[in-house]
């Protein structure tokens, strides 16, 4: 069945598509008798509004783009249930593309959401962006655009964080406090900026606490995976016996080191203490369950939305936007993985 055009309706009551549009939009120069009209038949028919069309008078498509390095991570799902509640709000549809930490698919997806002519784009960073040309090619466009998490320093637009530096220092120190003298981390690649921030926060707390750093006990993760956890475990057991702590870089990781611990009968936490980061459901179902670093994914979610729109809005009006960067507080949660002492 085809759509029901302004056209039709025009042709069947005798008037103008120009006063059939008015009356749809409840213009004041059009009778209240001839309104009444087009909208009975306009409800008859099932006429709703070509959506392409009006964009194209409005020049705004109601979309917004969101690129994520995951979908299936539990912070990204809660990040993508934040931004689509408030995009839902507003008469926002929201596009989700995945990068899968490649910076040649990233590229490729921000190509095609300046082609699809979305109203704003929302961010998170690939482990592999080291190259920033197609992000300066959204502010050149001066396309509406956020970061969030794994973002770029040198990018000037909205960001949503949290101070990596400072959650992963006080991670560090809740270990100090329970004992541990000699503390490994497990760390992110080398590009993204919280897995550098989080390796500094764990340099720092080290040495404010007259603790001796040692580069041989930083692991770096190529994909920060489940399985690569379980490897780092075995590895820092067989080079430093000694260890007893562990700072990593993200629950999923972590969880792949407390399994390691329980198939080798390493007790977690009377031999070895470990501590995580942004508080994924599983570091409440592992056994011991997992001490972790808050982070507050849905929130962020929810702010990134609005910066966006707060840009949106401003460009539209024609206004100066400013960009801002919204600071969002973590918290640590202590569970099983680090109690005693």
């Amino acid at each position: 069945m085809k759509e029901t055009t302004l056209k039709q309706i025009a042709e069947t009551l005798g008037i103008s598509i120009t006063t059939v549009s008015k009356a749809l939009k409840n213009y004041p120069d059009v009778s209240a008798k001839t309104k009444k009209k087009v909208l009975e038949l306009a409800q008859t028919l099932q006429y709703t509004p070509n959506s392409f069309a009006v964009n194209l008078r409005t020049r705004e498509s109601r979309t917004i783009g969101l690129i994520i390095p995951e979908v299936v991570h539990h912070f990204f799902s809660n990040v993508i249930n934040g931004i689509i509640a408030e995009a839902e709000k507003n008469g926002y549809l929201v596009i989700i593309l995945q990068s899968n930490e490649s910076l040649e698919l990233e590229k490729k997806q921000v190509d095609l959401l300046i082609n699809k002519r979305v109203d704003g784009i929302i961010m998170s960073l690939s482990n592999e962006s080291n190259d920033d040309e197609h992000i300066k090619d959204i502010i050149r466009r001066e396309i509406p655009f956020v970061m969030f998490d794994k973002i770029s320093k040198l990018i000037n637009c909205s960001k949503v964080i949290i101070n990596d530096q400072k959650a992963a220092f006080e991670a560090v120190e809740h270990l100090i406090s329970k004992g541990c003298k000699k503390i490994a981390h497990i760390r992110g690649p080398v590009n993204p900026q919280n897995s550098i921030d989080r390796f500094l926060g764990y340099k720092k707390a080290i040495e404010k606490n007259n603790l001796n750093f040692d580069s041989k006990l930083v692991y770096t993760c190529k994909n920060v995976t489940f399985d690569e956890g379980k490897e780092f475990a075995a590895q820092i057991i067989k080079d430093h016996p000694d260890v007893d702590g562990i700072f990593v870089i993200t629950d999923l990781v972590a969880v792949g080191v407390i399994a390691y611990f329980n198939e080798n009968n390493i007790n977690v936490p009377n031999q070895i203490k470990v501590i995580g980061f942004s508080n994924w459901f599983m570091s409440q179902v592992i056994t011991p369950k997992l001490s972790t670093i808050d982070q507050p994914s849905y929130e962020m979610g929810v702010n990134s939305f609005n910066l966006l729109l707060e840009e949106i809005n401003q460009r539209k009006e024609l206004l100066e936007f400013k960009p801002k960067t919204i600071e969002l507080q973590t918290s640590i949660i202590e569970r099983e993985s680090t109690l005693g002492n």
